[in-house]
């Protein structure tokens, strides 16, 4: 599927639900989470600081332009990136999955009283540990296939890389079928969870991007998900929960700002430079 290039480019402010999300956080807090409101990696820690009920204030950035704000915390310019106000002079974060792990040893700490965690409970290390697996696999293989199948131009290239993809999430629930046959907590996916709404580690890790495969792959690449009747189930419950939602802009600001990727227009971002010299994610 070939897509002309319109020169749209990304959004810097949020737009839709997420703006009452932006204001709700305009205040002063101990924790500034430093974003771009089009970035999947940046909606992750949004997403999981709206579960945790962890206090924080949004600086909405563009990361393209690099202000000096932002480079304080992160030195290569790149979203998502904390600052940690409580401590003098503040401190900083970044890397997603660092700040991920960050923010769920600070809710364990600080924030008990919200009974919200991510990861199974502390006693069950093999539990956590399988829920890393699961992220490792978000990380590595489901990610990178988003990109290189948005990306590809060549139409043999698209049908490969949008096999890939599919191949990714059917891997992914897989191992979440695993664990709920072995009795364990599995986020959303296990039935334990479709009541209460508790979200776990693989469901924020990759909500962004099942999401955005249902909205930018889906018009830019004409990708169908998995037809699974308890898949499309487990979507609906993650991209209904309300701290996803909360985190979700309008349709036009993912179409418009993904635009240069569908294209592979040059110096699109760090991210689409690794994918086209196959280097890892940055």
């Amino acid at each position: 599927m070939s897509t002309k290039d319109t020169g749209k480019t990304h959004h810097t402010t949020a737009t839709g639900v997420a703006v009452e999300t932006v204001k709700a956080h305009a205040g002063p807090a101990d924790i500034t989470l430093f974003g771009g409101c089009f970035c999947p990696f940046v909606q992750r820690v949004w997403i999981a600081l709206e579960y945790l009920k962890i206090p924080y204030q949004v600086n909405e950035v563009d990361p393209y332009k690099k202000p000096a704000d932002l480079l304080e915390v992160s030195p290569k310019g790149l979203v998502p990136a904390l600052k940690l106000n409580n401590y003098n002079p503040p401190r900083a974060l970044n890397e997603s999955t660092v700040i991920l792990d960050y923010l769920e040893e600070l809710s364990l700490q600080k924030y008990v009283e919200a009974d919200r965690h991510l990861l199974p409970e502390l006693s069950d290390i093999y539990a956590r540990a399988q829920a890393r697996l699961q992220a490792h696999h978000i990380n590595n293989s489901l990610i990178p296939a988003f990109y290189r199948y948005l990306q590809a131009q060549e139409p043999e290239k698209q049908i490969q890389h949008g096999k890939e993809f599919q191949d990714a999430i059917e891997k992914l629930v897989g191992m979440f079928e695993d664990c709920e046959k072995k009795g364990l907590r599995g986020g959303l996916w296990s039935t334990r969870s479709e009541k209460s709404g508790e979200l776990g580690w693989a469901d924020v890790m990759a909500a962004p991007w099942l999401f955005r495969a249902t909205n930018v792959l889906a018009h830019y690449r004409g990708f169908v998900l998995p037809p699974s009747t308890k898949f499309k189930a487990y979507l609906d419950r993650l991209l209904s929960h309300p701290d996803v939602k909360s985190t979700c802009s309008t349709l036009e600001l993912y179409l418009d700002s993904y635009e240069r990727y569908a294209v592979n227009r040059p110096n699109t971002s760090q991210v689409a430079d690794a994918i086209n010299a196959g280097r890892a994610l940055p």
